[in-house]
């Protein structure tokens, strides 16, 4: 996801995230939510994520679900 330049700003100019925010709060509850929801707007940044990670694009919602509980 941050490898393509255009989609990390995009990430950072939506999650209101910084570069050092996102370094530092990476294990952070907020963060992955702020993650995860991002992925979850755009389908083509969720499918691109899941191939990333090859797991189905099904678990990143499943898991955005979660932190919202």
């Amino acid at each position: 996801m941050l490898a393509d330049d255009a989609r990390a700003q995009r990430l950072l100019d939506l999650t209101g995230l910084t570069p050092d925010g996102l370094r530092d709060g990476i294990t952070e509850t907020q963060t992955h939510r702020a993650i995860l929801d991002f992925l979850c707007q755009h389908e083509p940044d969720l499918i691109g994520a899941a191939e990333a990670l090859e797991i189905a694009p099904e678990q990143l919602v499943a898991a955005a679900r979660e932190l919202h509980r």
